[in-house]
């Protein structure tokens, strides 16, 4: 159901459901940003609806609450083990506000730790109580470029919300919801905005195959990236993780082990038994990382991991760009096919 409501009675919606939920949205984190005295929009918990930040894009995902950078799966001693108790602090959990192109990424998310093979219950047990609400987007920021990757626009949402003469619109899809949304607003119609077009533009070559690893193109980032690890934690979509143990005693029987986000894109990621590392090189990295986003994840799910949301060409401090190294492959393709046709040589 549809209904209109002022900023204000926005204001006295959000606190209605403070008292019940976690409301997780974009916010100004003064002075938090990566650079001296600079400002970022990050998720945070929100009390009003005043506190969530609608012009610009949060430079980091709404992920940290479905995935926690770093979760305790259980306490252990040297006689017992106890499950440590979930994340949400609410009896009926939480509510994220987020745009299209995140909403999809919770989809990538699912596949990932619901559907594929096995059931994830740590994840599972915070993401069943998590409700959400899209974030109308009438105009997309210069480094987005979901409507080539088809994140542009959702429909798989509690409510969504869009701007509207100075006051807003609200789509609810969640009847229990739609007593509170009536005493705070007036029915009415409207649509909510998704963007059809985007400053940054790609293309993925449909012919696109596992022989691109042999191309040239990933050396030039063996010597630009400097393997931080920005793009991945800023990802709404990767899902890698490590696990560490904790231990209060010198005996290392009491502690607890927790799971902790991880990075391709790092030293050590890929380290293994005997000091080996599989691809010890930022140009092999960056080619896993891509290939990941846009090719196997796709042979096995049917759509890419990549939702366009730009945040990794945003953080980086080298000004790599993800969207310009996917135009690439096409021209990377091309050669290949050409030394095909000459017979390999």
């Amino acid at each position: 159901m549809g209904y209109l409501l002022t900023a204000e009675r926005m204001d006295e919606v959000v606190a209605a459901w403070a008292r019940d939920y976690s409301i997780y949205a974009p916010v100004l984190v003064p002075e938090g940003g990566p650079y001296s005295d600079d400002d970022v929009v990050r998720y945070g918990e929100v009390s009003k609806f005043s506190e969530i930040v609608l012009d610009r894009k949060s430079g980091y995902s709404f992920k940290e609450f479905l995935l926690p950078l770093s979760q305790t799966l259980f306490f252990f001693t040297e006689e017992a083990v106890k499950e440590a108790d979930i994340e949400s602090r609410r009896p009926k959990g939480a509510i994220i506000f987020l745009r299209s192109c995140d909403l999809h990424a919770v989809e990538r998310l699912d596949e990932i730790y619901l559907r594929n093979r096995f059931e994830d219950y740590y994840y599972k047990r915070l993401r069943e109580h998590v409700k959400f609400v899209v974030l109308g987007c009438a105009e997309a920021w210069e480094s987005c470029f979901c409507v080539d990757m088809e994140t542009n626009r959702s429909d798989d949402y509690d409510a969504a919300l869009g701007l509207r003469d100075g006051g807003f619109y609200v789509d609810n899809r969640n009847p229990e919801w739609n007593d509170l949304f009536a005493v705070h607003g007036e029915s009415g119609d409207g649509e909510i905005p998704f963007v059809s077009d985007t400053p940054t533009r790609v293309s993925i070559p449909e012919d696109l195959s596992l022989d691109v690893t042999d191309s040239k193109m990933w050396d030039e980032y063996d010597a630009r990236c400097i393997n931080c690890g920005r793009c991945n934690f800023a990802c709404p979509t990767c899902t890698c993780f490590t696990m560490q143990d904790v231990f209060y005693t010198d005996n290392g029987r009491v502690g607890e082990r927790r799971r902790v986000w991880a990075s391709c894109m790092v030293d050590g990621y890929t380290d293994v038994a005997g000091g080996g590392s599989y691809r010890k090189g930022n140009g092999q990295r960056m080619r896993f990382k891509n290939l990941h986003k846009i090719y196997d994840y796709k042979k096995r799910f049917d759509c890419h991991m990549c939702v366009g949301c730009g945040r990794c060409d945003d953080v980086c401090p080298e000004y790599i760009s993800f969207s310009g190294s996917i135009n690439k492959l096409e021209g990377a393709m091309r050669e290949i096919r050409e030394v095909k046709s000459d017979g390999g040589k």
